[in-house]
């Protein structure tokens, strides 16, 4: 129990008129009061008690308070599992629709590229002469294209999509908000010299224009294992299946999560040497610390 006391001092009107009633003596409590005030200017004290119920003035607000922010505590526990439920959904959806682009793209591309292949040397075996110049600078300048454009690749990541083009290729290192992102433009324009050299060296004989097949050939191989290694595995914008189980691919993921935590300032910016460009700067520990770190994360889920 919890008492409170309160005392208000009112002057008597009536000072100059005496009475023949005394006041009754106050509580020894109130004696300091009495004589602080001094005896020639009496005084009279109303004094109020106040008992309170000091365990239900602790106890908080009203139940119905209580049932209140309960419910609204239960609907905050409801909604958290529904954004999240709501936020796989549309993961789920972004990467299929990839997934189904990915799938279109990478059928059409190497149908074609089949098909151009059989027909050039079909067509140029028509005769019964074999030109084995022609064939093999085909082949040369497929596997030297594919080579070089990582090295391409590389210098273009830094000198010009971390530089001047960097307002198309920031939306890559963002959160994307659904299915594509803005740095797919860059997909496109290596696509059209590969069309254009494939183009020119299905239609033409010779040796430069079998050189120019072998070009378009390798950008387009280049292009398609960019768009499993990246896309599918680094980024994992759709499933890449076993592809996710070769070491050096698991290297080449975890060299690549490196340039998107700028730990190296950047390094490495080229994708299937990305690992050699890691232990240039030193890297190789932070590198083994990011492979275990995707092998856990990816047995957890």
């Amino acid at each position: 129990m919890a008492v409170s006391l309160s005392a208000a001092v009112t002057h008597n009107p009536f000072r100059s008129f005496p009475s023949s009633h005394h006041a009754p003596k106050p509580s020894p409590i109130f004696h300091p009061l009495l004589t602080t005030c001094g005896a020639r200017r009496k005084k009279s004290f109303t004094v109020r008690f106040v008992v309170e119920n000091e365990r239900q003035k602790q106890s908080g607000p009203p139940p119905q308070i209580v049932e209140q922010g309960s419910d609204d505590v239960s609907d905050r526990q409801i909604s958290i599992p529904a954004r999240v439920s709501e936020k796989l959904a549309r993961k789920r959806s972004e990467r299929f629709t990839y997934l189904v682009a990915a799938v279109m793209s990478s059928f059409g591309i190497t149908s074609m590229s089949v098909m151009a292949v059989y027909y050039r040397f079909w067509w140029q075996m028509e005769g019964g002469e074999v030109p084995l110049s022609e064939m093999f600078g085909t082949f040369t300048l497929s596997v030297g294209a594919a080579v070089g454009m990582e090295f391409w690749a590389r210098w273009a990541h830094r000198a010009l999509w971390h530089a001047s083009l960097w307002h198309m290729h920031e939306s890559h290192h963002r959160p994307r908000e659904g299915p594509f992102e803005l740095n797919d433009v860059f997909a496109m324009i290596n696509a059209v010299p590969a069309i254009t050299l494939l183009s020119y060296g299905f239609f033409n004989k010779g040796l430069v224009p079998g050189l120019c097949f072998g070009a378009g050939l390798g950008i387009t191989v280049f292009g398609m294992a960019y768009m499993f290694v990246h896309d599918g595995l680094v980024h994992k914008r759709f499933p890449v299946g076993p592809i996710a189980n070769v070491p050096y691919f698991r290297k080449v993921a975890a060299a690549h999560q490196l340039h998107h935590s700028e730990k190296f300032n950047g390094v490495p910016y080229g994708l299937f040497l990305g690992p050699k460009e890691v232990e240039e700067v030193g890297g190789l520990e932070e590198l083994e610390k990011e492979i275990n770190r995707r092998i856990k994360s990816s047995s957890a889920s």
